[in-house]
């Protein structure tokens, strides 16, 4: 496939996956509560449902991006809300914090755990490597990210092949159960609940030439970052109900597979997801603060990227600290799921499309 091609048409939904799937996603938690509890068959409707919200939700994203060449969060809101961007930018700093306090906590436990490390290496390891990255800036991440969600894939195929040839009897006949009613609305929620990433990753739409580009992007941005919940889901669906009880889902399939070595790749490619959705949050704020140098004449430097990745981390662990991770997943996610909802997902479906189609454009402007 053509180098620019690949750029224009696929990066850009490699990078979504990479982001969103950091955390929760990745270990299977996500999965098992907004789909797996619907039933086998009403959770791949559900999944269904997210894929397409998603994709519509992301092309809307990046062909308003694209027409207004906003490669920062902050210019986007700037065209989508005016003066209320600032609303955007006080929940992607609360939720930042929530989900680097998550990812480092689960860095450490994976380390300890599942690795043969100390916690404190896992987090410390997670910081150096969001560090080099945020301070080498976007070049660097976007080959990363989609390199790292190419081997994602890979080894979500390789688990799953060999769970199910071990486990897959019940596969089919737990499809044959009834569907819960509420399929249609669980896929939507997971939408709202992954919507804060959407706009860190504006800096890819750069590569878009057109608005053809923008939308032929933005519907395979869907199907990308979910594939890997249908690969995990099939192996879920082998291990239902009993799998409904798990705290970390992964846990339970790894440890029933019983594969040293898978349980090692599968650890380790999941840990560097924690660095992948880490790096979105910190790079989109390094870029928000390099853009508001350059409208003053100035550049941001190298050290000042590695301060803003210290002072995060830090802000996190203390956050964590002071009012407890579990309450905060509890009561933080639910909240600002609604709060995204209503800031960016309703605005971008009714001003956002009215922007993009009102006075359109040459499409190759």
């Amino acid at each position: 496939m053509n180098r620019q091609i690949f750029r224009r048409i696929l990066m850009p939904g490699l990078i979504l996956q990479s982001v969103m799937i950091g955390g929760g996603y990745a270990t299977g938690r996500e999965i098992v509560e907004f789909f797996l509890v619907l039933g086998p068959s009403g959770g791949l409707l559900a999944i269904g449902v997210a894929t397409i919200v998603l994709s519509v939700i992301t092309a809307i994203s990046f062909e308003l991006a694209r027409k207004t060449k906003s490669h920062t969060y902050h210019a986007f809101f700037g065209h989508l809300l005016g003066r209320g961007q600032v609303l955007y930018e006080l929940g992607y700093f609360l939720m930042g914090l929530l989900v680097i306090s998550v990812i480092a906590s689960a860095a450490g436990e994976i380390a300890q755990k599942h690795l043969g490390l100390s916690a404190s290496f896992g987090t410390l390891g997670l910081a150096v490597l969001i560090g080099v990255l945020a301070i080498y800036g976007t070049h660097l991440i976007e080959r990363v990210l989609t390199g790292w969600s190419l081997l994602l894939y890979a080894t979500y195929f390789a688990f799953v092949i060999l769970y199910v040839s071990d486990f897959g009897d019940d596969l089919l006949s737990n499809l044959s159960q009834p569907v819960d009613g509420e399929w249609f609305y669980n896929g939507i929620k997971y939408v709202g609940f992954n919507l804060s990433v959407i706009p860190l990753i504006l800096f890819c739409v750069v590569h878009l030439q057109s608005r053809s580009d923008a939308l032929m992007a933005g519907a395979l941005a869907g199907p990308l970052a979910m594939l890997p919940a249908v690969l995990l889901y099939l192996p879920m669906i082998a291990s239902y109900p009993e799998i409904l009880g798990a705290a970390v889902p992964s846990d339970f399939m790894i440890d029933r597979l019983d594969m040293r070595w898978m349980s090692l790749i599968f650890y380790l490619v999941l840990f560097g997801t924690f660095v992948e959705t880490g790096t979105a949050y910190i790079h989109a704020l390094n870029e928000r603060i390099a853009e508001a140098q350059r409208s003053n004449g100035r550049k941001m430097a190298f050290w000042q990227r590695g301060v803003t990745v210290l002072v995060v981390l830090i802000a996190a662990n203390v956050l964590a600290n002071e009012f407890g991770l579990i309450q905060l997943i509890a009561d933080g996610y639910g909240t600002l799921t609604w709060f995204f909802i209503l800031v960016f997902a309703i605005p971008l479906l009714t001003r956002g499309s009215w922007l993009i189609f009102s006075n359109r454009e040459n499409d190759h402007a």
